[in-house]
């Protein structure tokens, strides 16, 4: 039965170079993910360290301290989910109005905004003397990231030649993953400078930031932003110092055929949803967030101290290990920079599905025999753990998490791109809200079972990478659904009488 996804993107080329402009842009770009992940991983860290708890979470701190107290319960405390979530569900609606400032201002002022948001809620959370000074800071954290996630892959994906692509958009998860290295390291050489050494990481976020916002003077719009925009020559020159070449003529026409394309659709949101050729590609980007997220990947990444401290390690101990975690996070990420244009996106994802879902359940099973109300983790079994979840970050760093971002950036024609990209933007902060909020509860009420919770949706995630989901190395951005979408064994079938559709709309 030919019922498996297409297992190569194929094609032809547009002439291109990889120039020192692409590669420098989307460095510079990809620090928007710094500024994610920094954020990712500092908020664990923070919200182990006693003077933290002590000064905003004062019930958290005495239950954390009591020595009976609930192995799997002791920080489930909603105030203190929502100073990791709330950054989340802020970010949802900004990345909304991110993604109208991508396509009237274009990708570079909208990750100078981003910059810009972020700058203000590092410093209302790094001079926090109340909760709602916390919390209104993390909203604007928020900002920075809607702005930035929404904006960043999508520059990426724009000025980087087809060949290239992958491996140049990957740049942004690797920066995501060094960011959480890094948050980690400071989280773990803080925690002992009392009683401001939560100040000092949380203040850490604005280096990202600052770099961002003064870097990205420095870049080029993309062409297609500038042609979109009807500066066409500007977006020609563009073109060929991306490229570093002349012959650009190929690649310019069809830029230019997509923008006119783009500016018969006058409701992007609404032509998205009504289009029925708009929905293979609206499923598949925004489901790969949600499947992203539960993974179980923010679990480790949000509350890797708090997990470890619950496991009987002890507060040190709990910190080293979230940083020897974030370092494979990182390394492991360089597989899919160098390897997602070789082996292609589904090959890694399948993978990765595979070895992540054998460590969930044995991570379950270890902690189901051995981890019970009150007790201490024997240490051997404590250290398999660690491991464990190491192999799990290994597989999550080279396929879902970087290509999470990497496929729903290229997979959308250009008059939806902005409009798509924020559905899927949008899938990954709510889901991400969803985890931050509800996971200290979940380990209380679930323990052990949260882990083979996440292993069900590994199966399912690893089910749709290989029945559902089309192979797009290779393919020009603008060239997905002649190349991609119409030869899918599945997704085909939405295609039939798309100019009678386009037509009605």
């Amino acid at each position: 039965m030919a019922v498996l996804a297409d297992s190569d993107g194929g094609g032809s080329d547009f002439p291109a170079k990889l120039t020192g402009q692409v590669i420098l842009c989307s460095l510079i770009a990809a620090f928007g993910g710094l500024m994610f992940g920094y954020d990712i991983g500092i908020s664990g860290g923070v919200t182990s360290m006693d003077d933290f708890l002590l000064k905003f979470f004062p019930s958290v701190y005495e239950k954390k301290h009591r020595a009976k107290e609930n192995n799997y319960c002791k920080y489930d405390n909603q105030l203190l989910q929502l100073f990791t979530s709330s950054l989340y569900l802020s970010a949802v609606v900004c990345s909304w109005a991110a993604s109208f400032c991508c396509k009237r201002f274009g990708r570079k002022r909208t990750m100078q905004m981003a910059a810009a948001f972020f700058l203000i809620g590092v410093v209302l959370n790094a001079a926090a003397v109340n909760i709602y000074m916390l919390i209104a800071g993390r909203i604007c954290l928020g900002a920075g990231i809607g702005f930035g996630n929404q904006a960043v892959p999508l520059f990426i994906s724009e000025i980087a030649p087809a060949r290239y692509r992958g491996g140049l958009n990957v740049c942004f998860q690797m920066l995501i993953t060094i960011g959480i290295l890094i948050a980690n390291v400071v989280n773990y050489f803080t925690s002992n400078v009392h009683p401001y050494g939560w100040r000092i990481s949380l203040g850490g976020a604005g280096f990202p930031a600052l770099f961002l916002g003064l870097g990205s003077l420095l870049i080029v719009e993309t062409p297609t932003s500038l042609i979109e925009r009807g500066k066409t020559e500007e977006g020609l020159r563009a073109l060929k110092t991306t490229r570093g070449v002349d012959d650009v003529q190929k690649e310019y026409e069809e830029i230019v055929r997509a923008t006119e394309n783009a500016k018969k659709v006058k409701h992007p949101f609404r032509n998205l949803i009504m289009k029925r050729s708009s929905w293979p590609q609206l499923f598949c980007g925004t489901i790969l967030q949600v499947f992203q997220q539960f993974t179980g990947i923010n679990v480790v990444m949000f509350y890797a101290p708090v997990l470890f401290q619950t496991m009987g390690l002890g507060g040190d101990a709990s910190l080293l290990s979230a940083v020897i975690t974030g370092s494979i996070n990182a390394a492991s990420t360089l597989v899919a920079v160098f390897g997602v244009d070789k082996f292609g996106r589904r090959k890694l994802l399948i993978q990765a599905a595979i070895q992540m879902l054998i460590s969930q359940v044995f991570v379950g099973a270890i902690l189901a025999k051995h981890l019970k109300t009150t007790n201490a983790i024997p240490m051997p079994f404590a250290y398999l753990t660690v491991f464990l979840i190491c192999v799990f970050v290994m597989g999550f760093a080279w396929s879902w998490g970087p290509l999470g971002w990497l496929i729903p950036s290229e997979i959308f024609p250009l008059e939806t791109r902005p409009a798509g990209f924020f559905f899927a933007v949008s899938c990954n902060m709510i889901c991400t809200f969803i985890i931050a909020q509800a996971f200290l509860t979940m380990l209380c009420q679930m323990r052990a079972g949260i882990f083979f919770f996440f292993a069900a949706w590994i199966v399912v995630m690893g089910s749709f990478a290989v029945f559902l989901l089309p192979e797009t190395k290779g393919v020009p951005i603008d060239e997905m659904n002649e190349r991609v979408w119409k030869k899918h064994w599945f997704w085909h079938r939405f295609f039939r009488n798309e100019d009678e559709e386009h037509a009605k709309c």
